[in-house]
């Protein structure tokens, strides 16, 4: 007996889908695509073109070798793989290759086979799962994935949860579809799991005439815009509220693959994390609410967006298999399938690679953004005026840092309210050469008045719904600017603010 035999099942959820998933069935053409490649079987079942008329015959990509030492200097013969992805199943360079024949076909809306279980053994190796039937579908990058799951649990008047900061178009997508959206309130560590169960416990007081949420959507790691990364000590407690409050948790992980050790402040060298063996990052990293689940309530979003390029694409989901297939049911007349070239590519590269290789691609561009944050703190640290700056947290993962700027030492603050001096700052920044994206951008609108307090946060740390009044928050990247412009940048933005209130 396997250790997987003797695993649970996934709970039943279908009580949580919405009208729509309940009016939906399994498309009746699907059924007949097991017999496509039958031999046996003369296929008339659905109006697909011969694949002999496709304009091409094959795909030719270069990609980088493990375990990519000179990645950015390129050498053909020491530093690159070649690929050649055929069409013809018979042509093929290795058997794990998607033949372009199948690729680009009707019928693989699940994802091509050799892909998942390439994606499937991954999750296997980074995540732990609790029960039985767990599988993955393949996305066109977690908005869509996203966007699915609203319309396949939420009808309008439905409730979910969201970080008080979320990335906008995940807000957006809820709000356009009249889902009521409510603010989590989070500190530096994250998601405030006190908060959380004062808001589920007292539901009907503090959300009269509202529904009970269905979705709990949080971006775990890096969290977008904020750069928070929630503490692992706080999941298994939110897991729990979930469990108690029978929500299903969103896991937006497109950064969970970009964490970075902490950064030292006081003016020593930060150094890259240099790891051992792969067993040793892998430990490195944060634990997954996929990893605590035993119900099969759990969906989690991953991307190639951080780890490969945006333009793919691809991602995927992991949950259960119940679930997923009625996600299937809505590709079906949806997206139809991921893009057939993305998904020959991205295959093709990465079973050449290997499991092996791809970890050390993952540990590479950890190390690569490691370089990134530290010279933007750097030079934030050495040219920011820090006595009217606050952090919601220093990155330890992604792409952003956010910063608070305590507006009520700026002479405008008597005569303007928080919103317009943020667009004052906007303007001012950009006028000066230098871009920030502004908090009010991300920012969850509760859909009610609170009739209770909130929970307290540290007094270092600035929480959003605490003496808000006295902070705009921008949010900035350190992803694709270069050393130059970012000091540039940060010139410019100390500058301005030292100007702004008379600090010169």
């Amino acid at each position: 007996m396997t250790t997987s035999d003797i695993l649970p099942q996934a709970k039943d959820f279908s009580n949580l889908y919405s009208r729509e998933t309940l009016r939906r069935f399994p498309s009746p053409i699907k059924t007949t695509m097991a017999y496509f490649q039958d031999p046996n079987i003369v296929f008339l079942g659905a109006g697909m073109p011969p694949a002999e008329l496709f304009p091409l015959k094959s795909l030719k990509v270069e990609t980088h070798k493990p375990p990519f030492q000179d990645f950015k200097n390129l050498n053909p013969e020491k530093s690159s793989i070649f690929c050649d992805i055929q069409r013809d199943i018979e042509n093929l360079e290795i058997p794990m290759d998607v033949p372009l024949s199948r690729a680009l076909q009707y019928g693989n809306s699940r994802g091509q086979k050799e892909l998942l279980s390439f994606l499937k053994s991954h999750t296997e190796i980074f995540h732990t799962l609790n029960y039985k039937n767990w599988d993955i579908i393949t996305t066109t990058g977690s908005t869509q994935a996203w966007d699915a799951a609203l319309r396949i649990f939420c009808n309008e008047g439905d409730t979910i949860l969201l970080e008080e900061y979320t990335y906008s178009s995940s807000y957006e997508a809820a709000m356009s579809q009249g889902i009521n959206c409510i603010p989590l309130s989070m500190d530096s560590k994250g998601i405030i799991v006190e908060s959380l169960e004062l808001l589920l416990e007292n539901w009907d007081e503090m959300y009269t005439g509202i529904p009970k949420p269905k979705l709990l959507y949080t971006i775990p790691t890096g969290q977008n815009p904020t750069g928070i990364t929630l503490c692992d000590e706080r999941k298994p407690l939110i897991y729990k509220l979930a469990q108690k409050h029978n929500l299903i948790i969103i896991e937006d992980e497109p950064y969970y693959f970009l964490q970075m050790p902490a950064y030292n402040e006081s003016g020593s060298t930060n150094e890259i994390d240099r790891f051992s063996s792969h067993a040793e990052f892998i430990n490195s990293l944060a634990k997954s609410f996929l990893s605590l689940d035993t119900d099969g309530r759990v969906l989690r979003m991953d991307s190639v967006s951080k780890t490969f390029a945006p333009g793919c694409r691809f991602g995927w989901l992991t949950g259960s298999k119940p679930i997923l297939d009625v996600f299937w049911d809505l590709h079906e007349v949806s997206i139809q399938s991921t893009c057939g070239f993305a998904q020959s590519i991205i295959n093709g590269i990465l079973n050449r690679w290997g499991q092996e290789g791809y970890i050390n691609w993952l540990i590479k561009i950890r190390q690569e953004y490691t370089l990134k944050r530290n010279w933007c703190l750097d030079n934030l640290f050495k040219y920011l005026p820090m006595n009217i700056i606050r952090f919601a947290s220093i990155p330890t993962a992604g792409m952003f840092f956010t910063i608070y700027i305590d507006i009520s030492k700026h002479p405008l603050s008597k005569k303007m309210d928080t919103q317009q001096i943020e667009n004052y700052f906007y303007d001012k920044f950009v006028q000066n050469g230098v871009l920030l994206t502004m908090g009010s951008w991300f920012k969850v609108k509760n859909v009610a008045t609170l009739t209770t307090g909130t929970v307290s946060t540290k007094a270092n740390v600035v929480d959003t719904m605490k003496n808000e009044s006295n902070f705009i928050m921008f949010r900035g990247t350190y992803a694709a600017v270069d050393p130059a412009k970012m000091e540039l940048g940060m010139k410019i933005l100390g500058s301005v603010l030292k100007q702004e209130f008379g600090l010169d």
